[in-house]
């Protein structure tokens, strides 16, 4: 599993499609900051773009 995945990661297309994405969800999320009406909404949020934001280090993380 952790050589399928480190080969995935080592892969700078498919990081690179990605590393996209996930900028894509964070920018999302962004928009429901700015739009949030409840402290819970702005939380989840919060924590949504802090799990994205992990995510993109996952090349590092898999390469030590």
């Amino acid at each position: 599993m952790v050589m399928s995945l480190k080969k995935w990661v080592n892969d700078k297309a498919a990081m690179d499609d990605f590393i996209k994405h996930l900028d894509d969800l964070i920018y999302i999320q962004h928009n429901i900051i700015e739009q949030a009406d409840s402290s819970v909404d702005l939380h989840r949020a919060q924590g949504a773009i802090h799990t994205l934001k992990r995510l993109k280090l996952l090349r590092e993380t898999v390469n030590g």
